[in-house]
């Protein structure tokens, strides 16, 4: 049986209207731009703290470098259109309850960076990481009750927090006194 909400964008229906079209556009444009700081703030950490993480003993499944950017620019456009999409829809507890878990998980991803490379704090870390899978996955259930194709748009973002989990524990365990 197919979902005709998971079908019809929401975004096509407030784009048909000029008089919301704008205000739809302009918080596709907000969701962005919360994604793209979170990001930002990440990456300007990460790459100062590159000495101390490349003498950190890694598991073999450590991807390369490169890995991270392309997967990154991916996941915070998803998760920004999930958002959008969430937002699109009509007014109600479910959606507005979504929209705050987005912005705790996404308040958890910003702080992973800064406590990861910027602390040096792989511990801390990885209780920030669970926190982020959590409210995530959190995020992704109430936002399939509200719009099933913002919740499908999570499941990349969520497997990656799992494996970014393995990796971070992994790294506590293999470096015991950072």
């Amino acid at each position: 049986m197919t979902d005709r909400h998971a079908l019809n964008s929401p975004s096509l229906t407030t784009l048909r209207n000029p008089s919301l079209r704008t205000e739809s556009l302009a918080a596709l444009g907000a969701f962005g731009a919360l994604s793209a700081g979170a990001a930002a703030w990440g990456a300007s950490v990460t790459s100062a703290s590159q000495p101390w993480y490349r003498k950190l003993r890694k598991p073999p499944f450590q991807p390369p470098s490169w890995v991270f950017a392309p997967v990154w620019t991916v996941l915070y456009g998803l998760m920004s259109v999930s958002a959008w999409r969430v937002w699109n829809r009509p007014a109600g507890p479910k959606r507005s309850w979504a929209l705050a878990l987005w912005g705790v998980q996404l308040g958890f991803n910003a702080l992973w960076s800064p406590l990861f490379f910027g602390a040096h704090r792989p511990r801390t870390a990885l209780v920030d990481i669970a926190a982020l899978g959590a409210s995530l996955a959190a995020y992704t259930g109430l936002a399939r009750k509200v719009d099933p194709g913002a919740a499908w748009m999570m499941v990349p973002y969520l497997a990656w927090v799992g494996f970014a989990s393995a990796l971070n524990e992994e790294i506590v365990r293999r470096n015991p006194r950072s």
